[in-house]
């Protein structure tokens, strides 16, 4: 079975919006956006990238997400990150 394919997701330090780790060390609010870890080994390197952001306080609580890719679409496997991903299931101020 082939390694599931994984993601950092945080929340930005200045606003509180969850983000998603991207090429460049760059924090994304879209999960189309991110980097993909194939590997353990990728995954690894990719959430020691995402917690030298949180020492320097850019982003706090990063970790590693399993997502699935169907149809060009990405979707983190569990339902708590999906809502993170996709927004709150309630209206807030942001979208309201």
């Amino acid at each position: 079975m082939p390694d599931a394919a994984q993601m950092v997701i945080a929340n930005r330090l200045r606003d509180g919006f969850t983000v998603f780790l991207a090429p460049g060390d760059r924090w994304v609010e879209s999960i189309a956006e991110g980097s993909i870890a194939r590997g353990e080994e990728d995954a690894r390197a990719l959430l020691a990238r995402g917690e030298r952001a949180a020492k320097h306080n850019i982003v706090v609580d990063p970790y590693l997400i399993r997502v699935s890719e169907s149809g060009g679409q990405r979707r983190p496997a569990e339902w708590r990150e999906a809502i993170r991903a996709f927004g709150p299931t309630v209206e807030t101020g942001r979208n309201a």
